[in-house]
């Protein structure tokens, strides 16, 4: 018996990496990802290495069920390794292990938020050949075909999802006319980063079979409209008990320089997106508040009511890198929590 194997990795394109994968032919039944055999591939042509010298490594870290092409065949999610056995530069995921592993006692959860546009060729889906449609406002979360367009799409993605064992846990039409958005989650650091990168896969590889493209732009059409975030819930054992740890989460976010050095790795073109207006905050500002989506981090209205809960950094982009978001947040917020003694 064989098998196919979809070997999926991100390169090193700058500002914003791209999916890339190919097809291994392998023999027996899957086993565990840890069994899964290492793979080589040409890193000059993926922005990861020059022709004199350019053979990478794939190393396989997750592995679900391959819901398109069904069966026994499974997809691959792989960390990049240069020929000596260290990280290669792009390899984002090798940062995030280790604070995964230090933190792992405060119990870090995460829920990401994914929005993407729809583009029919150079224009989003349900934009007219010629000018504008009608101004947002009746997309979000809009039923019928003069507002709702790419729904097939969307609700094919959501069944691969759930075939592949993905940690889905919703769907909804967005604010711009071919925008949409799934979350992930929650889990933690490493698996959100892992899934949305496969659920990102699985967007892309969906949407081509309807000859429609998905971009992560964060603002995929100038002037008044919304751009595309990927808004990241986040808490530890001790904001799920209380509320004090929530609010000290939300100001070690605030605090010295952290602002600017996570907003500057939170997505290319981020200045575009975090302007002040269409439910952001600007992106040199920092403030948090309680049901307030014009704020930096929100606090959700029923996690004041409850007294504990978790938090929403609404800066991120929709472009962003997860395994550096989640990093960097866990950093930050587990540290300030250590800290001031409360894990």
């Amino acid at each position: 018996m064989t098998y196919k194997a979809e070997y999926i990795w991100i390169d090193g394109t700058e500002p914003t990496a791209k999916l890339r994968s190919k097809t291994k032919i392998m023999a027996g039944t899957p086993g565990a990802v840890a069994e899964l055999p290492v793979w080589g591939f040409d890193g000059s042509s993926t922005n990861q290495a020059e022709g004199h010298a350019s053979d990478r490594v794939l190393k396989p870290v997750f592995s679900c069920p391959d819901p398109i092409r069904g069966g026994a065949n499974i997809l691959v999610l792989c960390e990049v390794f240069d020929i000596d056995g260290t990280p290669h530069a792009s390899n984002t995921r090798a940062l995030l292990r280790p604070l995964a592993e230090q933190f792992a006692a405060q119990e870090p959860i995460f829920g990401i938020e994914q929005e993407y546009t729809f583009f029919d060729g150079a224009r989003p889906l349900g934009f007219p050949v010629n000018g504008f449609p009608a101004a947002q406002g009746g997309y979000y979360c809009g039923v019928g075909a003069d507002e709702i367009f790419g729904r097939e799409i969307v609700e094919k993605h959501l069944d691969h999802c759930l075939a592949a064992g993905l940690s889905i846990s919703g769907i909804n039409a967005e604010v711009m006319p071919g925008q949409w958005e799934f979350q992930v989650g929650p889990v933690g650091p490493l698996e959100v980063s892992d899934q949305l990168w496969i659920a990102r896969w699985l967007l892309y590889r969906t949407a081509e079979d309807f000859d429609v493209s998905a971009t992560l732009d964060p603002k995929p059409v100038k002037g008044d409209w919304n751009g595309a975030g990927a808004h990241t819930n986040f808490s530890t054992k001790a904001m799920r008990e209380g509320y004090d740890a929530i609010i000290t989460a939300c100001e070690a976010l605030g605090e010295g320089s952290k602002p600017l050095d996570h907003v500057k790795n939170y997505g290319a073109g981020i200045d575009d997106r975090l302007t002040g207006l269409h439910e952001t905050a600007p992106w040199d500002q920092y403030k948090y508040g309680v049901s307030d989506r014009g704020a930096s981090v929100r606090i959700p209205w029923q996690v004041e009511v409850d007294r504990k809960g978790y938090i929403e950094d609404r800066r991120p982009n929709a472009n962003v890198d997860p395994y550096v978001v989640t990093r960097l947040i866990v950093d930050t917020c587990c540290t300030g929590l250590e800290k001031a003694g409360q894990v």
